[in-house]
């Protein structure tokens, strides 16, 4: 088994952050959307317990709609979540985190779709960086490396140099298999269920700082 990389008072080249449950409180919205298509299909109460957080919605759509309606049904989805966004709210320390390191060395790595993705961004009041990846720019997305290899590559970067910042499995797995140090933001998901190399409350508790060569991680 792999040791855990260091983080507390790490280096990094860059910062890749998910977006919803990392950045921005949408869970409600999520839910909420969710449920609704969820009736809309006729699927039962209990399908997202299924689905699994923080993959690209079209993926889990595939896994409950027949092949040849899976694109009106993704259609679908997306135009219910692009509308539930009154409660979507930056979360402690989102706003600190972007501000701090700027956006050279920032980017935004996300299972959304670019129309969600601005949609939420925008609710939620967050300066967003010049970089952000949506499922729109990959062919695979997370648990796959590819977005936060993506995201790292449009910064300049390798993936390896950078740590990844998430609140869901399928994101930290595909962070970590991206070579990237991983931090796990509890909150959708209990601290003990998290498997990255540091897990913390929220980002209200860790200090980001530029210094010569990259981004220093403290935490607070």
């Amino acid at each position: 088994m792999t040791s855990p990389r260091i983080i507390d008072g790490a280096v990094f080249d860059a910062i890749l952050f998910d977006m919803d449950g990392t950045l921005v409180s949408s869970t409600p919205a999520v839910e909420r959307s969710w449920a609704r298509w969820g009736r809309e299909y006729g699927l039962p109460v209990t399908f997202r317990e299924d689905a699994g957080h923080g993959k690209p919605a079209r993926d889990i759509v595939a896994q409950f709609i027949p092949v040849d309606e899976i694109d009106a049904a993704y259609k679908r989805i997306v135009e219910i979540e692009v509308s539930e966004v009154d409660d979507i709210a930056a979360l402690p320390g989102a706003a600190y985190a972007l501000a701090a390191i700027g956006p050279g060395r920032s980017a935004i790595v996300t299972s959304s779709s670019r129309i969600l993705a601005d949609a939420r961004l925008t609710a939620s009041g967050l300066d967003r960086p010049a970089i952000v990846v949506t499922f729109d720019d990959v062919s695979r997305g997370k648990p796959d490396p590819e977005p936060f290899v993506l995201g790292a590559t449009r910064l300049g970067f390798e993936a390896e140099r950078c740590l990844v910042v998430e609140d869901a499995l399928a994101g930290l797995q595909s962070g970590r298999a991206a070579g990237a140090a991983t931090l796990g933001v509890a909150g959708t998901l209990e601290a003990s269920e998290l498997d990255a190399d540091l897990v913390v409350a929220g980002l209200d508790r860790v200090r980001f700082t530029l210094v010569a060569g990259g981004v220093r991680v403290d935490l607070i």
